[in-house]
C-alpha cells in the first residue's frame, strides 16, 4: 500500500514551535507517521512536496504537478512523537486543481489508491482518496487556477480541541464548531499566526 512519509514545507519552523509542535534540531515535526520537514530557504511557503513509500510507480517524480519523491517507510521511534499542543496526527492534506478527474486519476495512477467517492458542495467538488493514515482531499471550483495540481493546506487530529483552544485562545484559533464529518469538530490557526499553510485541528474519527 502506499503511504505518505513526509511533506517538505516552505518557511521557518519558529511559528511552529510557537504554537506547541515538538520540532527537532534537523527541523522536523513528526505527525503520527508522517514526518514535516521544513526548508527555510523555499521561496515557496507550505507543502512544496510530500515523499511517498511503496508506490506503485516508485517513478513519478510529479503527480499532476505535485512535486513527489520517493522514502522507506519511517521507524516506529520517530511515530512515538507527542506534541505540547495536543496534536497527534495528520487527518488530511487539502490538493486544489482545476481538474478534479485528471487529478484524482493521476493519484490513482502513480499511488494505486482508488477514488473512494466525489462529494459536490453547489459549485465546488471534492475527491477522496486513502493513503495509508492519511485522506487526500482533491478540491475544485469554478474560478480555481488553470495548471496543474497544488498542495494547500493540512487538517490535524488533536487529542482536545477544547483545551487547545482555552490554551491558544482566540487570537490564534477560531472557536471549535461542529464539522462536516458527523460527530467531529473542527477550529483553525489564524494566518497571523503565520504557519505558511491553512491548518486546521480536528477532533479524531469516530470508530
Amino acid at each position: 500500500m502506499t503511504t505518505v512519509v513526509e511533506f517538505v514545507l516552505g518557511g521557518s519552523d519558529v511559528p511552529w514551535r510557537a504554537v506547541g509542535f515538538a520540532v527537532n534540531d534537523s527541523g522536523t515535526v513528526q505527525l503520527g507517521g508522517i514526518r514535516c520537514r521544513f526548508d527555510a530557504n523555499s521561496l515557496t511557503l507550505g507543502i512544496t512536496s510530500w515523499a511517498l513509500a511503496e508506490a506503485d510507480d516508485p517513478s513519478a517524480t510529479s503527480i499532476d504537478g505535485l512535486a513527489t519523491s520517493h522514502r522507506d517507510t519511517i521507524d516506529s521511534e520517530r511515530v512515538t512523537a507527542t506534541h505540547p499542543n495536543g496534536v497527534i496526527g495528520i487527518d488530511h492534506v487539502v490538493v486544489y486543481t482545476p481538474d478534479l478527474e485528471r487529478t484524482c486519476a493521476a493519484i490513482t495512477g502513480a499511488t494505486a489508491a482508488p477514488l473512494k467517492r466525489i462529494r459536490e458542495v453547489g459549485t465546488l467538488r471534492q475527491g477522496f482518496h486513502r493513503l495509508g493514515e492519511l485522506i487526500v482531499e482533491v478540491v475544485t471550483f469554478p474560478d480555481i487556477a488553470l495548471g496543474g495540481a497544488l498542495f494547500w493546506g493540512l487538517a490535524l487530529n488533536v487529542s482536545d480541541i477544547d483545551a487547545m483552544f482555552d490554551s491558544y485562545g482566540p487570537e490564534v484559533l477560531s472557536p471549535p464548531r461542529d464539522a462536516v464529518q458527523p460527530g467531529r469538530r473542527i477550529s483553525s490557526f489564524r494566518d497571523s499566526v503565520l504557519l505558511g499553510l491553512p491548518v486546521a485541528l480536528m477532533t479524531s474519527p469516530q470508530r
